[in-house]
């Protein structure tokens, strides 16, 4: 997944179809001198509908399109004849898409399954023709239903990518390089900060062809609730995750501290991201001695924790394992 073309966030401009309008023809027949009216109904406007597509990982293609608009109901016609419904425009989005109200910041709908479809923008009602407004003190009326409008307005479409395990940690923390040894995913991988600009998704896999999606998010700093670093941008893609591992490096002057930092941030940013399954791993631990596991392992007293290096392969087998039971505890 390119960088560049990596777009997860847009706001476009939608407008459904009006629904055309109802008929007031009166039936004209030769030797049928008050034929009555046979105007047929208007048809309906199209929708806008936002569909599901899983193989689609960015919101690149809505950047350059602004604006979409369904297409119009037709009149309706004579002899009861209906208008045919105007065109409905389908917005293929990725799974983990939702859809917002730009002045309220409601969430109006969410993505979450291929195929899934929801209307976005519903289309005009067309109009009743005058066939429906007969009666016996008005056998001819000469009027019809107009049809309704469209709806139009702006919307923001936002991506949470979906993932089974969300990796959460500061910037070159060793996120990258585990899941490119643990996936075929190949994130950018480098020596200095905010190397990850973008989620990468890698699939795990496990003992007996078992697997699960890991996401390698870009690292997060302190404040980075209130938008500092990569902020905001990072964040919402965690709350689909359905656990969080957290990277702690072993080379960290305050493992604690740095633990701590991570979960104060994910706290001020929605405290409901606290309440999903953790676990924490001290990575990059081919640079420990014995000695000095224990040390860190007394300072982390309580927290569940496990040492790793994707560069020696040390206990990633066993990291994987837990990882697996966590998910399906």
């Amino acid at each position: 997944m390119a960088e560049s073309n990596f777009v997860d966030y847009v706001k476009i401009f939608c407008k459904s179809g009006n629904g055309g309008s109802g008929s007031a023809h009166m039936r004209r027949e030769k030797f049928v001198e008050f034929g009555g009216p046979d105007g047929g109904d208007g048809g309906r406007g199209g929708h806008v509908i936002i569909t599901g597509n899983r193989n689609m990982w960015t919101l690149l293609h809505l950047k350059y399109k602004k604006h979409i608009k369904a297409g119009h109901g037709d009149p309706g016609g004579k002899q009861r004849s209906k208008g045919a419904d105007g065109e409905d425009i389908y917005i293929d989005v990725p799974l983990g898409t939702i859809v917002k109200d730009p002045e309220t910041q409601e969430v109006l709908l969410e993505i979450t399954e291929d195929g899934e479809s929801k209307i976005l923008m519903q289309g005009g009602r067309g109009g009743l023709g005058n066939d429906h407004f007969k009666s016996s003190t008005n056998q001819a009326p000469r009027y019809a239903q107009p049809g309704e409008e469209g709806v139009e307005g702006w919307r923001i479409l936002e991506l949470k990518v979906l993932a089974d395990v969300g990796l959460v940690g500061f910037p070159s923390s060793g996120k990258s390089t585990l899941l490119s040894v643990v996936s075929a995913a190949k994130p950018k991988i480098a020596e200095y900060h905010f190397t990850t600009l973008v989620p990468n998704l890698g699939i795990v896999g496990h003992r007996e062809s078992r697997s699960f999606v890991m996401a390698d998010i870009p690292g997060i700093i302190e404040g980075a609730h209130r938008g500092k670093g990569l902020g905001l941008r990072f964040l919402r893609h965690i709350e689909r995750n359905s656990m969080l591992l957290f990277l702690v490096p072993a080379d960290s002057k305050d493992h604690l501290k740095e633990y701590k930092i991570l979960l104060d941030e994910l706290d001020k940013y929605n405290p409901e991201l606290l309440d999903k399954q953790r676990f924490l791993a001290v990575s990059k631990a081919d640079m420990l001695d014995e000695e000095l596991m224990e040390e860190i392992s007394k300072e982390l007293k309580g927290i569940a924790h496990m040492f790793f290096s994707s560069v020696t392969g040390l206990n990633l087998q066993q990291l994987k394992d837990k990882v697996w039971e966590i998910l399906n505890s």
